[in-house]
């Protein structure tokens, strides 16, 4: 008696927390409501089923229980049961596959009208890729890959000049339009996931995927890689924000096309060195930084990450929060940049000048610190902190050991990289948050003094 009870309890327990859970979908934001009717019709094929045969071993238990005196009897085959069993069993399995063909077979036909774009996905971050005026994307091979072609673009093909480049982990679509989302991995396996639209699929090596959807509801909806694609794969995060088709459009127009990325001109060295005089009263002629002023050294940084920098400042994605004191003092001297050309030509002086190593300040166990840095920070900066272009992690070797724990500590708390506008920031933000206390940072800044 006592399993009869216990299986009784586990049924009833089931149910209940099937119905009375907090736990279930989001609410829907697209099309793909038969997404939702089918599992639905899942649970309920299941659940019966559960409920019935579990309810059937309690009668069995019970009805048949051992009793004194009687016999169990033998029957090895009874047809006219098992043609039941038979029967019920395809009926139930019929029952929920059907459904999910008719939708499959919705999934993978795409509407006429779909508008498209194309989602790249890379350890450990999101791009986004719209045709232009013509209405057709250029080809891309991974040969054409580099620093200044992160898409891989085909150079020789006219369709894609046009094509308008968005390197954000956002990506916006208007509300109301059927739009295919094609998706390219250029590393390994990702996966493209918003659990409000309950449409997902793979990104694959080699190949091309695609999915697509209506977005019904506006909003921001987080984007998720659902597949594991290495240490960073929980901080590859996005978002897709539907909105109105006006607002839409305007957000796409504020993106360069692939023709205006490689227009871009090389600085100006001396124009830039008139403009570092500005720079060079904290942080020194060269460079060189000074720690009585908290000016770190820029010497030696790359050229990308300089101009990154010196654009957040400017449009307030660093330099903002009430708790970085030193951020609020490098913003107005930004600010003295009137535009992106002036931060090309100070970024490329920079850049020429001698690469000084700063002396060791920091204290800490760099036998631990190699552990740490090779499991995690390698993999985005580099084996010896050289810093890594595709990854968008900048160098670390032969940076100010001080200033390093001042930004880690600024990212760990969240004065650093919690800005909407800052868009590689939250990712380091989250990996920041594994350095439980002061000392594990000095041991991890500790090794990384020792890089060469």
């Amino acid at each position: 008696m006592a399993i009869a009870i216990v299986l009784t309890l586990l049924v009833v327990g089931s149910v209940l927390f099937h119905l009375l859970s907090p736990w279930y979908f989001t609410p829907i934001a697209s099309n793909w409501g038969a997404m939702d009717q089918t599992i639905s019709l899942t649970f309920w094929v299941t659940g019966i089923v559960f409920i019935g045969v579990n309810l059937f071993v309690v009668f069995c238990i019970v009805r048949f229980r051992q009793k004194k005196g009687s016999k169990a009897a033998y029957e090895p085959e009874n047809t006219k049961l098992e043609w039941w069993l038979v029967g019920l069993t395809t009926l139930a399995i019929a029952s929920m596959l059907t459904p999910g063909l008719f939708v499959w077979a919705n999934f993978v036909n795409v509407p006429q009208d779909a508008a498209i774009v194309e989602a790249v996905g890379k350890q450990w971050h999101w791009s986004y890729r719209f045709p232009g005026q013509d209405g057709k994307l250029g080809t891309t091979d991974a040969k054409y890959i580099n620093d200044q072609n992160p898409f891989g673009i085909n150079p020789n093909d006219p369709n894609g000049k046009d094509d308008v480049l968005i390197s954000h982990p956002d990506l916006h679509l208007p509300i109301g339009k059927p739009v295919k989302v094609l998706l390219r991995s250029v590393d390994v396996l990702h996966n493209f996931a918003v659990p409000q639209f309950r449409a997902k699929m793979d990104l694959v090596p080699g190949t091309l995927t695609y999915i697509w959807l209506t977005p019904t509801r506006e909003g921001a909806f987080d984007l998720l890689c659902n597949e594991l694609c290495g240490v960073g794969h929980y901080v590859m995060r996005g978002k897709v924000v539907v909105q109105p088709e006006a607002e839409f459009t305007a957000w796409l127009n504020s993106f360069p096309t692939y023709a205006q990325t490689q227009l871009e001109q090389k600085g100006d060295l001396q124009l830039g060195k008139a403009s570092y005089a500005v720079c060079a009263a904290c942080h020194g002629a060269q460079a060189e930084g000074n720690k009585a002023l908290n000016a770190p050294k820029l010497n030696g940084q790359s050229e990308s990450y300089l101009r990154r920098q010196l654009e957040n400042y400017k449009i307030g994605a660093r330099g903002t929060h009430d708790l970085d004191v030193f951020g609020k003092m490098m913003a107005p001297m930004a600010a003295t940049l009137p535009d992106a050309a002036a931060i090309t030509n100070v970024s490329a002086y920079i850049k020429s000048l001698p690469d000084t190593r700063p002396p060791a300040m920091v204290k800490g166990n760099a036998g631990k610190g190699k552990d740490l840095f090779n499991a995690t920070c390698s993999v985005c900066h580099g084996a010896t902190g050289m810093g890594v272009q595709a990854t968008n992690g900048p160098r670390l070797q032969s940076i100010d050991d001080w200033y390093l724990v001042t930004q880690l500590n600024n990212f760990k708390k969240g004065i650093r990289g919690n800005n909407p506008k800052d868009m590689h920031g939250p990712q380091m933000s989250n990996v920041a948050a594994f350095l439980n206390d002061d000392q594990i940072i000095n041991d991890l800044v500790a090794y990384i003094n020792t890089l060469r």
